[in-house]
């Protein structure tokens, strides 16, 4: 962080000022968490031998099944599914509504509709082999209203029309500028789906909420949620893997789905248990760094007059901040600027590429230790307007810190 202009220099002084009372809160929110973990830990004996994870079909696989129990407990509900077999957070998420929707069952979205790779699972797109569609499964979504937040209205009739089997919550924005839902929003939403469509399963879509409030749906009704480890949940170390909780049959009919009948007590986790408990011990405190760097990125950004959100003052409910641009070039140069003070591949220079399962060209920087992780300092947008940047991670307050303040500099403060 050297030779920093001293217009800069000023804008960090007054940013740290500023969100110091901010940070204290995350501080708080971060004890409460370790707090909860660390009794799950205490509660189910873990021992070392836990650790070790199975072989092969991975049959009485202690560790695991213990490790169930305590993302259970954690998130207050009858069961867990936490494997290295989900592949990433749509696979799990495929996972967890593929297992509970059958033929001439509908999904129904109350938060819009969904993000780009879930709209291709869903069957959404041309390509309809493998997906919910081809199956049978309808779909329909409730549009946000002029206030990107939940139209009540319209979601009563949607629902009392289509009665959907199962009614998703997207909690975190996507490749959108609507806010994220807040746990409160989220408890409103659910009480509200109880009322008027009370047979409905109620889906939490989960990515990035992890341990960044205090409270998990999963407290106030939520029958089923999905996450990925690769994000929050996995605390920067676990390589793979993802997580599925919520009421026991629900959850047993997602293991159905991930492996096959007569196989749900199987599937070998050499090699992974020691950094998915480890992992999920730290995600507190992981989680709450990564706040507290988007939180000075708000601040930073805002100083410099430009739109974010959310604003570094604002509930957080993820580890995400969107940073509009407005302009495409600028948009690159800084997504460019990450890669460059990220700890591996920092010589690389991102381009804008198709990627499966996007509309637009996509631009990403990530150079993490665990490929693809977002829990890891990162950027990434699609290239269309109005051309914003979603930055989420980092693994320490410290690095975002720098990262940012020196991606800022060389965007906007060194002509080159």
């Amino acid at each position: 962080m050297n030779n920093l202009p001293e217009k800069l220099q000023k804008i960090v002084k007054e940013v740290d000022h500023q969100i110091a009372p901010k940070l204290e809160e995350i501080e708080d929110q971060i004890v409460f968490n370790q707090a909860k973990v660390l009794e799950a830990f205490q509660d189910n004996d873990v021992a070392e031998a836990d650790l070790n994870g199975a072989t092969g079909y991975g049959d009485d696989d202690m560790g695991r099944d213990k490790l169930d129990r305590i993302y259970a407990q954690v998130f207050q509900t009858e069961d867990a599914l936490v494997r290295p077999q989900f592949v990433s957070g749509t696979h799990t998420l495929f996972t967890a509504l593929n297992g509970n929707l059958k033929h001439g069952d509908t999904l129904t979205y109350l938060t819009g509709m969904p993000y780009d790779t879930l709209q291709k699972v869903i069957g959404l797109t041309d390509d309809k082999r493998g997906t919910l569609a081809e199956k049978g499964v309808k779909f329909s979504y409730v549009p946000l209203n002029d206030q990107n937040v939940v139209d009540y209205d319209a979601a009563e009739k949607i629902l009392k029309r289509d009665h959907p089997k199962v009614v998703a919550i997207q909690r975190s924005r996507g490749y959108s500028t609507r806010k994220t839902f807040t746990i409160d929003q989220i408890k409103e939403m659910i009480a509200f789906v109880k009322k008027v469509s009370p047979e409905s399963i109620v889906f939490i879509d989960n990515c990035y909420g992890e341990f960044s409030e205090k409270h998990e749906a999963t407290e106030y009704g939520a029958d089923l949620m999905a996450g990925s480890l690769i994000k929050n949940a996995g605390g920067g170390l676990a390589k793979t893997g993802g997580y599925i909780v919520g009421k026991k049959d629900l959850v047993e009919n997602a293991k159905l789905a991930l492996t096959a009948p007569g196989c749900t007590d199987e599937g070998a986790t050499i090699g992974h248990l020691h950094d998915f408990y480890e992992g999920f011990f730290l995600a507190p405190n992981v989680t709450g760094m990564a706040e507290k760097g988007m939180i000075f990125a708000a601040a930073l950004f805002a100083k410099m007059g430009m739109n974010v959100t959310p604003a570094w003052d604002e509930k957080r409910s993820d580890i995400i901040e969107t940073i509009i641009f407005n302009d495409p070039d600028k948009m690159v140069k800084f997504v460019q600027e990450v890669q460059k003070n990220s700890p591996i591949d920092s010589f690389v220079t991102p381009e804008a590429v198709h990627m499966e399962g996007y509309e637009d060209k996509i631009i990403m920087a990530a150079g993490n230790f665990v490929s693809g992780s977002t829990i890891e300092f990162s950027a990434d947008g699609p290239i269309r307007p109005p051309y914003a940047v979603y930055m989420q991670g980092g693994l320490t307050y410290a690095h975002d810190k720098v990262a940012i303040i020196n991606s800022v500099r060389d965007t906007f403060f060194n002509k080159k």
